[in-house]
């Protein structure tokens, strides 16, 4: 189904992509801190898809598991509800923003006690043909 078939669009998917061609996944709340999320979605941002998930597959970093099923859901979702082809996708929009942290206490010497923040991560992927990022904007 094309985007001008489409009856409703989400508000996500209208800030993601706009009227543009692809689709889009997201993890949310999950255990890993953004700042090292970040560094592994850094590393996937405009590469092919099947480049990212060779990648991904390899990276020493933990949260590459997560970005990998993250983006495996986005090439899904391609693929069913718009009816891409999965071998022309790119990664146009990778970002992780930092969701709701835990907060916990340590105790400590002479009995005080320290925080400890157990931070948490929204993993967004987006991916798009290379021939819609080629002759549009990209989203």
């Amino acid at each position: 189904m094309s985007t001008t078939e489409r009856h409703r669009v989400s508000a996500r998917r209208d800030s993601l992509l706009g009227d543009q061609p692809g689709a889009f996944a997201s993890a949310r709340f999950q255990r890993i801190t953004p700042m090292k999320a970040r560094r592994v979605v850094d590393m996937v941002r405009g590469l092919p898809v099947d480049q990212a998930l060779s990648l991904l597959q390899f990276a020493p970093q933990a949260a590459s598991e997560t970005v990998y099923k993250v983006l495996e859901s986005a090439v899904a979702n391609a693929e069913t509800t718009e009816g891409l082809d999965a071998s022309d996708l790119v990664v146009s929009v990778a970002m992780v923003d930092e969701g709701p942290t835990m907060k916990r206490w340590r105790p400590r010497a002479q009995g005080r006690a320290t925080r400890i923040n157990k931070r948490t991560s929204h993993i967004t992927l987006v991916v798009q043909p290379a021939s819609a990022l080629k002759n549009g904007r990209s989203a």
